[in-house]
């Protein structure tokens, strides 16, 4: 994630009226007597040199690279809590300095699950995965209505639902898939009927059953209802954007230059724009029209149009985009008929 920067990116979400989305990088956020600082690790015996088996740092890690499409990396960090212990209201500011997307937890304490939820609601960056085996947890943490914070509910929680779900589908490219329906290797599927299904999809949480003989994650949503996909691919969008700018700027003084601040400036500014929400349309973000022209516009007024004293500040506050989110397909209604003749 970008920390100093010359550009800002905001980005509105409109949603449509009824008739008319490193970046998959888990930190796991652990607790110890002495503590470990945040260290990176590429497979599971990297981990066991320094988190032995029995602890659950490991367990959650072991979680994450079990899956079929395993992160090519994990962030660990052990909080301290034996002498000057180190207080999860005072680590948290700080984890949102490091290289990471997807935030896990050892902790299944409500409390401390709704204390770090508020920090990435907060944060704005990252996103928050969570497991719990209570309804009445699910019941407090529904209430906070997360877009950042998803929740596995399952009656197992010591094998790591959250982890697992996270190592299946968080590395994929952003926007390739939705978080619904996927095997998670290593976890067993709750044997529930539709109406707790129902109950559990009602307090903002997701789970893991059977369907059509394939074992699969329920739903793919947020706390509040938002899908974690969308989630993901609103922050790669925005961050991209504000890479590749920053990135045309660095660049031009490599090269002994400068953007000017005239047509031909601008446009540069537009196109690593443009080019940004390409990609985002080829990775599966961006729907397409019915000719298969993809839904997004960038408008970047030529400096003619600019308050003047914007142009002395040196600063083009006017550039802006949008595009039309692709979605998923996650439920069907198919009628039929029978005819006799």
């Amino acid at each position: 994630m970008l920390s100093i920067s010359d550009v800002t990116v905001t980005i509105a979400v409109l949603k449509p009226t009824p008739i008319l989305g490193g970046f998959g990088k888990p930190l796991i956020l652990g607790s110890s007597t002495a503590g470990k600082d945040f260290k990176n690790y590429a497979d599971i015996d990297a981990v066991k040199a320094d988190y032995p088996a029995s602890t659950e740092e490991y367990k959650a890690a072991f979680a994450l690279f079990a899956q079929k499409n395993p992160p090519a990396e994990v962030a660990i960090i052990s909080r301290k809590t034996g002498a000057s212990p180190v207080a999860l209201v005072d680590l948290l500011p700080t984890l949102f300095l490091k290289d990471w997307h997807f935030l896990l937890t050892t902790t299944t304490t409500v409390e401390d699950l709704i204390l770090i939820a508020d920090a990435v609601e907060a944060d704005k960056s990252r996103q928050f995965v969570a497991r719990t085996s209570s309804k009445a947890d699910l019941a407090t943490i529904k209430a906070k209505v997360y877009d950042r914070t998803a929740v596995i509910y399952h009656t197992t929680v010591n094998n790591y639902p959250d982890a697992a779900w996270v190592g299946a589908v968080g590395s994929l490219p952003v926007g390739s898939v939705t978080w619904k329906g996927w095997t998670l290797v290593g976890i067993a599927p709750m044997d529930i009927d539709a109406s707790e299904l129902n109950a559990i999809h009602a307090l903002g949480a997701n789970t893991y059953v059977t369907k059509a003989g394939t074992n699969v994650t329920s739903d793919g949503r947020a706390v509040s209802g938002e899908f974690i996909d969308f989630i993901h691919s609103q922050d790669f969008i925005v961050f991209s954007i504000q890479y590749a700018v920053q990135d045309l700027f660095n660049q031009a003084q490599a090269a002994l230059s400068k953007i000017p601040y005239d047509n031909r400036g601008i446009a540069q500014i537009e196109s690593a724009v443009r080019t940004v929400l390409q990609r985002a349309y080829l990775q599966g973000m961006i729907a397409a029209d019915d000719d298969g022209v993809p839904l997004y516009n960038t408008t970047f007024p030529p400096r003619s149009q600019v308050d003047p004293a914007q142009v002395a500040a040196r600063n083009y506050p006017d550039g802006q985009f949008e595009f039309v989110i692709a979605g998923a397909v996650h439920t069907a209604v198919i009628r039929g008929t029978i005819k006799f003749a």
